[in-house]
């Protein structure tokens, strides 16, 4: 079988794509790979015969190396026919609750609960009613001046989705967050559909409530399994990236699951993690070239 290691420099690398490659031993005892360059002097494919069990040997080659993020498996079927994607501190660089929390005074303790739920430390339904709850009475103006003054896309995020779309994609957002903020934030970068929560509002108010069934961990699981059958695919033609604890159980189930800039836990269940890099590293293990991204 053909593996392909993927490779992924970024600024504060302290060594070159070169360096690193001439580093990787257990490589080189599978005899010489093939080459492929994705980005000049910032990403690179390295295909050669073997198998996965490889990667206990490269994980301790590449894991303490500061700024390289890379990715092992099957060469074939790298270009997947699904993006779901969690969208706080994924494909927005912030936590939508805690920025609504700071215009009524409480992002400090929400904020602190967040972090919890998202490590995994607290049940994710529980820690979100308790966080919607300190909300109550935030005017529904907040929501439009937070969508406006606090929410920028991730680096990377559009052309991610843009490029994969190009390519025959289908991609599905869906959050633990917000309804508000997934429909314009879906918009703004191109997925075709988006799932999350419904804030409760009564005149111009937050009641301190979140509309049941609460989005979560299973609620994303339940959306890859329903998308994939729509559209007749397998779980290896798709790719699922988060940050939280609520990610886990659809990182899992894709193909390619991917933990981007995430909490311990969920690095942990990833086939692969994104530290260093923006978005864009997603397309680099994917196979794709820099002349072949869209924005």
């Amino acid at each position: 079988m053909d593996i392909a290691l993927t490779l992924v420099v970024n600024p504060d690398c302290s060594l070159s794509l070169e360096k690193i490659e001439d580093g990787v031993e257990a490589i080189k005892a599978t005899g010489t790979p093939e080459r492929r360059t994705l980005s000049d002097g910032k990403a690179v494919d390295l295909i050669f015969e073997g198998s996965l069990k490889i990667r206990d040997q490269i994980e301790g080659a590449l894991n303490d190396i500061d700024g390289l993020d890379w990715c092992l498996q099957p060469a074939e079927g790298r270009k997947k026919k699904m993006i779901l994607a969690d969208m706080d501190s994924t494909m927005i660089t912030v936590e939508c609750i805690d920025e609504l929390a700071d215009f009524i005074g409480v992002k400090g303790k929400v904020a602190a609960i967040t972090e919890a739920a998202m490590r995994g430390e607290l049940d994710f339904e529980a820690a979100l009613k308790e966080r919607v709850a300190l909300l109550a009475g935030l005017s529904t103006d907040a929501l439009k001046q937070c969508y406006d003054e606090r929410i920028e896309l991730m680096a990377g995020a559009r052309t991610l989705v843009q490029t994969m779309k190009a390519n025959g994609a289908y991609a599905v957002l869906v959050s633990g967050g917000f309804t508000y903020f997934t429909e314009k934030v879906a918009a703004a970068i191109g997925f075709d559909m988006n799932r999350a929560n419904v804030l409760g509002i009564e005149g111009n108010a937050l009641t301190g409530l979140v509309e049941e069934p609460i989005c979560g961990a299973a609620t994303k699981l339940e959306t890859l399994n329903e998308q994939a059958a729509k559209h007749g695919l397998k779980s290896d033609e798709i790719l699922a990236v988060g940050d939280g604890a609520n990610d886990i159980p659809m990182i899992e189930a894709a193909g390619l699951g991917i933990a981007y800039h995430a909490k311990p836990r969920t690095r942990e269940a990833a086939a692969a993690a994104v530290t260093y890099g923006d978005l864009t590293a997603l397309l680099y293990f994917q196979g794709y070239t820099d002349a072949e991204f869209v924005s």
